[in-house]
């Protein structure tokens, strides 16, 4: 490091920057909360209940006036930078369960584990009316996955569409105030006094963590990824260099948390050495595009590569109509067995790198560019 680089950093570490501030803030008045908390209840059956209501929403108005972002706390305890800090018992529980995940996953006698994602958000159970292709290219990897002895756990994105109280809130960007604020797992959320409830994310992250292998497969959506796996891929940059102790910034304090990356970052990657397969299947344009976005994404957080043949991007009925698109992926047997051979591809990686056979070229090497 030159001498100018580390007078830079003593300076950094000895004085954070001051946090930006000036933006227009958010906060509304009592009539406006009211006014849209009250919005949520227009079935006829709460018509008799508008004296309870309005007591809900007092209380409900006294949470975001106070700002009680998590009511239920909790001392950190041993083991922790601050023993003394109150941790939400959210935050624990999530914690525990991705510790036990971990478990879970570095249990050389247990079964090799794969989560299988479909990024569709299209089911008969919502507005669409018809299940989507990605559920049937996901039920082929299953099957095969299954019969070579996997554990198979299923995550269907599409719920978020069509399930009551499945939400998975956008990333706050807290790693682009400074690493150690993004908190492994995220503690932004929930986040009571907004109503920012029923987050997913606590649910999905020790799915990733105790699987050995991961396979999505996703149709294109204007050219990006669907919504629901874009919010997913977001609030997974915790998993990427996230801070697994809360109580070394003080929660979300902002200048405490530059200080600490200042001091140097190790940026933990808690997803490392996990394998991947990909399938993005589009009707126009976009397919290559998002295959590369999701391997590009996953290769950074030092996941690895099944192999070639477990990255796909293929067009299901290429300029057809939408309404024959399923009857065009019957008759694509050809790209049916390209996402059973994917799968494959997969179990095989895993079984050899369960053996101590598989072996990535570069490993072991230090990043020069550790961010």
């Amino acid at each position: 490091m030159r001498l100018r680089d580390v007078a830079d950093y003593v300076r950094g570490v000895a004085a954070a920057p001051e946090p930006r501030k000036g933006s227009e803030s958010p906060r509304l008045d009592e009539a406006e909360f009211k006014r849209r908390f009250r919005s949520q209840f227009q079935d006829g059956a709460f018509g008799p209940l508008q004296n309870e209501l309005d007591r809900v929403a007092d209380a409900a108005w006294d949470a975001y006036a106070h700002e009680r972002k998590s009511p239920q706390t909790r001392k950190a305890g041993p083991g922790y930078a601050d023993p003394d800090y109150d941790l939400a018992v959210d935050w624990i529980a999530a914690k525990e369960a991705i510790v036990a995940a971990q478990s879970r996953h570095a249990d050389a006698d247990g079964p090799l584990r794969v989560l299988l994602i479909n990024g569709s958000t299209r089911s008969e159970h919502s507005c669409p009316g018809e299940l989507s292709k990605s559920w049937r290219l996901v039920q082929l990897a299953r099957e095969v996955l299954e019969q070579d002895g996997f554990a198979v756990e299923f995550l269907d994105l599409s719920r978020l569409a069509s399930e009551y109280g499945r939400n998975i809130h956008p990333c706050k960007a807290c790693f682009s105030t400074a690493a150690a604020l993004c908190h492994w797992p995220c503690s932004c959320y929930p986040n009571y006094s907004l109503g920012q409830a029923q987050d997913m994310m606590n649910d999905i992250y020790p799915l990733w963590v105790e699987a050995h292998g991961v396979m999505i497969v996703t149709p294109v959506h204007w050219y990006s990824p669907t919504s629901p796996l874009k919010l997913m891929m977001d609030r997974l940059v915790c998993a990427d260099g996230g801070n697994p102790d809360p109580s070394l910034t003080q929660g979300k304090d902002a200048k405490a948390a530059k200080r600490e990356e200042l001091k140097g970052w190790s940026y933990p990657r808690h997803l490392k050495g996990r394998l991947f397969s990909v399938v993005v299947h589009g009707d126009v344009e976009g397919a290559e595009n998002v295959r590369r976005g999701l391997v590009d994404w996953m290769r950074f957080m030092h996941m690895e590569s099944a192999g070639a043949e477990a990255e796909l991007d293929r067009y299901i009925g290429y300029w057809k109509p939408y309404a024959t698109s399923h009857d065009e992926l019957d008759r694509d047997t050809a790209l049916q067995e390209e996402v059973r051979n994917a799968a494959r591809t997969l179990s095989e990686a895993l079984k050899a790198q369960r053996a101590g056979r598989l072996h990535q070229s570069g490993e072991g090497l230090t990043d020069p560019r550790p961010k």
